[in-house]
């Protein structure tokens, strides 16, 4: 059963039904309606009457762009259900103060039942046991919910249905130098993940399709430098070959449709080749996909093959199953250093990795061996035009550099 709290329950926790956004049910006094921030008069621009449904106004514009949604979906989610239970306000009523509050708040979500998440598992939005939080928040976590939250404020006050932004008050930062990228692996941390993996067992089916599963999806984030919601949306029908503009030689590329719905051509560098058809023989499939088909690019573990001639194809996976999976592995590399007896911090930064961590580990390593400018096209950094020779020439001289730069070494 989902914690449902009586309005006339004691403390400032009342009125509310700790629920997924879309699905709060408050008491009108914290519906908004009357929020001590609404503009009143002149022109709005929004059909909505209740800060829920401003905020439903808002994430639709982020329709077409699954990851930003689902950040911006989760942090006014936490405002929301924070404002109603914690403060005892509408969202509409909050002030410059209790944003410092909030900010506190996120540092160590309290009372930790009703905030964080059990360990184990990550529980769907909708089972009863979901939490809005995983865990005290980071200060960069921290930042990017305010900076979500101001650009959620901001717009409002835009749309005409909140009179100002409490956020615009919070003390002005000094411009940072640019930015630096901290959050990759260094030589020796990718090692001890590429050997976690070649050391998991493989004595049963089950474990030899962990394992295959395990490594074909490292070396798409590594080689392709796929972003997870990338390894999701796209499947093994996007592999295609081109004759090279120049040589006619022939170079698998994937068609990757990436974030913010831009297109771009990842490299499938011949390693990248051989790890997919590795995997797929692992699946009992054919070596190298037909064009265009519609198989995931990652599949379940506990899929098997039909035995009709054309499989019965799985879903694909969820961003958050594939990402509990990048995170076991990450887990247990950071176990297997401290077995061989080595430091901490290290360990601490393994577990603490990611997949978009090897995103920006592809990153680096590209750019140590491989023009820019080819690094920018293949993680999907700039526009890709491929309507001319040229372009399709600088392509072919992108996909040599990476190939013989950009390896994983299994």
């Amino acid at each position: 059963m989902r914690e449902t709290l009586s309005p006339t329950s004691s403390g400032p926790a009342g009125a509310i039904t700790l629920a997924p956004l879309g699905e709060i049910v408050t008491i009108e006094a914290l519906s908004g309606r009357d929020g001590t921030n609404r503009a009143r008069g002149g022109n709005p621009q929004l059909t909505a009457d209740t800060d829920q449904a401003a905020v439903l106004a808002w994430l639709a514009r982020y329709v077409d762009s699954p990851n930003t949604l689902a950040n911006c979906r989760r942090e006014s989610e936490r405002l929301l259900l924070w404002a109603t239970t914690e403060r005892s306000k509408p969202l509409s009523s909050l002030t410059h103060e209790d944003f410092l509050v909030y900010r506190r708040f996120l540092a160590n979500p309290q009372p930790a039942e009703r905030w964080v998440m059990a360990p184990g598992r990550k529980a769907s939005r909708h089972d009863p046991r979901w939490r809005p939080f995983a865990g005290p928040l980071s200060e960069s976590s921290i930042r990017l919910s305010m900076t979500v939250l101001n650009s959620l404020m901001s717009w409002l006050v835009e749309a005409g249905y909140l009179a100002g932004n409490p956020l615009t008050l919070s003390k002005r930062r000094a411009k940072a130098p640019g930015p630096r990228v901290t959050r990759f692996l260094e030589a020796d941390l990718w090692d001890a993940v590429r050997g976690t993996i070649l050391a998991l067992p493989q004595d049963t089916p089950r474990q030899v399709a962990v394992y295959s599963r395990a490594r074909w999806l490292f070396s798409l984030l590594f080689l392709g430098g796929l972003r997870i919601s990338e390894v999701v949306g796209n499947g093994m029908g996007d592999f295609h070959m081109r004759a090279d503009a120049k040589s006619g030689e022939q170079r698998w590329w994937l068609e990757v449709l990436g974030k913010g719905s831009k297109q771009r051509l990842v490299p499938a560098t011949t390693e990248l080749m051989v790890e997919l058809m590795s995997y797929r023989r692992a699946l009992e499939l054919i070596d190298l996909p037909r064009p265009g088909e519609p198989s995931p690019l990652l599949f379940p573990v506990a899929w098997r093959r039909s035995k009709h001639p054309v499989p019965d194809w799985p879903a694909p996976m969820t961003r958050s199953a594939v990402h509990g999976v990048v995170k076991e592995v990450f887990a247990a590399a950071a176990q297997r250093w401290l077995k061989d007896g080595r430091g901490q911090e290290q360990a601490d930064k393994l577990s603490a990795a990611s997949a978009h961590w090897l995103r920006h580990t592809a990153g680096s390593n590209l750019a140590n061996d491989v023009d820019l400018r080819h690094v920018r096209d293949t993680l999907g950094h700039g526009s890709l035009t491929t309507t001319s020779i040229y372009v399709h020439g600088e392509d072919d001289a992108r996909h040599a550099a990476v190939s013989s730069a950009h390896r994983i070494g299994w």
